[in-house]
């Protein structure tokens, strides 16, 4: 009884250290993801600009 209680500990130990690492990446690709689109908009609105300016 014992060593099917550890191991059932064991296994949600193991399950709690795996979900925690996935969210960890995902949450660095969010982030990443996140930065790459603002500095995109941040551009397409200086570009808008500029062309507006020069008009």
């Amino acid at each position: 009884m014992k060593s099917i209680a550890k191991a059932v500990l064991t296994v949600s130990f193991l399950s709690v250290a795996l979900l925690t690492a996935g969210c960890s990446n995902t949450w660095q690709g969010v982030k990443s993801d996140t930065s790459k689109n603002m500095d995109k908009a941040g551009d397409t609105v200086i570009k808008a600009g500029e062309k507006m300016k020069s008009d």
